[in-house]
């Protein structure tokens, strides 16, 4: 009885907090024999133009804060869908390890001095780190755990609105991380039954909360609305309805189903709940076959990008797919990239 009351009475604290500008989706899909697939609505109030980007191995990176960035080189090649051409949203890289960004209000990042010792990295760069270090999901939270950098946020392009996003890493096994700073300190949810995942409350409030829908049952009410715990419980509940295939065409279809019933309407947004933001585009990572679907909301089709067919050797070439004026697209798309110069990422 305790328990109930507490999920009850975080249901009802959802409802009152302070409402986010977007209201993503993210959910991974565990079929047989392997059957891996992540899937991520992008919901945002106003335009928020991607593209997408095949980046290969050996590029040098910095943490775009001033001199106490971070550096690396890339380990791994990746495609990537940006926004605006200064972040990394979502991505897979070439050993099926996916990162998808979603926004998270009560995120509380460290503070963090240019000139100081303490090395940093812009959040518009988190999700690329993972891509470009990281195997697994296993691997990129040993690492991360170490906290050998911070990560530093800045405000959004044209706004008074300083990015707060949490991360969200799934492999080719299965596994799952959830990455969230809270009150400044970095908290990793790392466990294979993580999911789904959607904006406010915190990770570890979104649990509690889909436990009460769990206790109704889904086939008796799951709740409609277009808010984060709603879409929460909803995607939890029809991941294990949709069919349990190895077959890629149903799995796909299914997972697509899935992330569409947790999408917001296009055109539908509202001043006095900004978190009801209607959904842009739509992502969905197959992590056993390697294959990147996209579709956009004001397309007529989804395309999709076969990572095995694209050169992220050495000598490969940083190659972009522009979709940011909705341009149509149909089938495998690999061929279609052409080489371009990297975007700058959003720093200091």
């Amino acid at each position: 009885m305790h328990h109930l009351m507490r999920t009850l009475l975080l249901c009802l604290l959802a409802f009152n907090l302070p409402a986010p500008s977007s209201s993503c989706t993210r959910l991974v899909y565990q079929g047989p024999n392997g059957t891996v697939l992540t899937a991520r609505s992008m919901d945002w109030k106003g335009d928020i133009p991607a593209n997408m980007w095949v980046f290969p191995r050996g590029m040098e990176r910095n943490g775009e804060v001033g001199p106490a960035s971070v550096q690396w080189k890339s380990r791994y090649g990746s495609v990537i869908v940006s926004s605006w051409d200064i972040a990394s949203s979502d991505g897979m890289n070439e050993q099926g390890l996916v990162a998808n960004m979603l926004w998270l209000v009560e995120s509380e990042y460290p503070a963090f001095t240019p000139g100081g010792q303490r090395r940093g990295l812009s959040i518009s760069l988190w999700a690329q780190y993972a891509l470009d270090n990281f195997a697994n999901v296993k691997e990129a939270v040993e690492a991360l755990r170490k906290e050998e950098f911070v990560v530093v946020t800045d405000k959004l392009p044209g706004t008074d609105r300083v990015a707060t996003v949490h991360l969200s890493l799934s492999d080719a096994s299965g596994d799952n991380a959830i990455l969230e700073y809270i009150g400044g300190r970095l908290t990793i949810h790392h466990d294979r039954s993580y999911t789904v995942m959607t904006n406010s409350p915190t990770f570890d409030q979104q649990l509690a909360l889909n436990a009460y829908w769990q206790s109704i049952g889904g086939t008796v009410m799951l709740p409609g609305t277009n808010r984060a715990a709603d879409r929460f419980a909803r995607a939890s509940f029809y991941l294990k309805a949709i069919p349990q295939t190895d077959d890629t065409r149903i799995a796909v279809a299914s997972v697509f189903s899935v992330i569409r019933n947790c999408s917001v309407p296009f055109g539908i947004s509202s001043e006095s709940e900004p978190n009801i933001s209607n959904t842009r585009w739509r992502v969905v990572a197959d992590q056993r076959n390697l294959v990147y679907f996209y579709e956009d909301v004001l397309t007529p089709n989804a395309f999709w990008v076969d990572l095995k067919k694209l050169d992220f050797g050495p000598k490969g070439k940083v190659r972009k797919l522009a979709l940011a004026q909705q341009q149509v697209y149909s089938g495998e798309t690999s061929r279609q990239f052409v080489e371009a110069k990297p975007f700058t990422f959003m720093g200091l």
